[in-house]
């Protein structure tokens, strides 16, 4: 009959919306799993990154901590001054250095032990150590934060020079020098910053490496 006909109408175009909808949540649903599924991927200047399928990229920060035996500026107001300049410059990279200081060489290997049992890569700065040009300096130092796992401790002897202990145990290659001319610790831990900074910007094909 017409009202059986127009009942078998209604529920068809009833179960056709719902299938629809049903299919357009699940596209829905597929959508939004894909996009918040990240991945963790290596960029380009070695630093950790996590992206997902809409193409968002969160950068995790590089770290660089040097580690050496003294008291901070050794009195001298003008060293601290220096240093700030380079750390003001990398704030707006993804580039944090920080300084550690310790009292002793006792005290500085236990700190040392602390950044290798967590996998992080460890250099000492030596007269002995490896001479580089600023450009390998900057390719070594990317090498080694990946190494570290964004992680890189630099290893700076107080007045008398690293402990033999700590020279003796450390591998040749893991031994950088930055010249054979002699520096005071805390200058030398101004040098280093310096080469880092401009590390930095040699990575990034600057203007400030000529």
């Amino acid at each position: 009959s017409f009202n059986a006909m127009k009942k078998l109408l209604i529920n068809l175009c009833l179960c056709l919306t719902i299938s629809i909808q049903c299919n357009a949540f699940s596209m829905n649903y597929r959508r939004l799993n894909r996009g918040s599924t990240t991945q963790w991927q290596s960029s380009s200047s070695s630093s950790r990154t996590r992206s997902n399928n809409n193409g968002i990229i969160i950068t995790m920060g590089l770290e660089v901590k040097i580690r050496m035996v003294g008291r901070k500026n050794g009195g001298e107001k003008w060293l601290e001054s220096a240093y700030s300049v380079y750390e003001t410059r990398l704030k707006p990279t993804n580039l944090k250095v920080t300084t550690q200081y310790h009292k002793n060489d006792a005290d500085l290997i236990k700190g040392i032990e602390t950044d290798t049992n967590k996998n992080h890569k460890v250099i000492l700065l030596d007269p002995l150590g490896k001479l580089c040009t600023s450009e390998v300096f900057s390719h070594d130092m990317y090498t080694w934060l990946e190494e570290g796992g964004s992680r890189l401790t630099f290893v700076i002897g107080g007045a008398e020079g690293l402990p033999e202990e700590l020279r003796e145990r450390t591998n040749e290659r893991d031994m950088f020098s930055l010249g054979r001319l002699t520096f005071t610790h805390q200058f030398a831990r101004i040098l280093l910053m310096e080469q880092v900074y401009r590390a930095s910007e040699i990575r990034k094909g600057s203007g400030y490496h000529k």
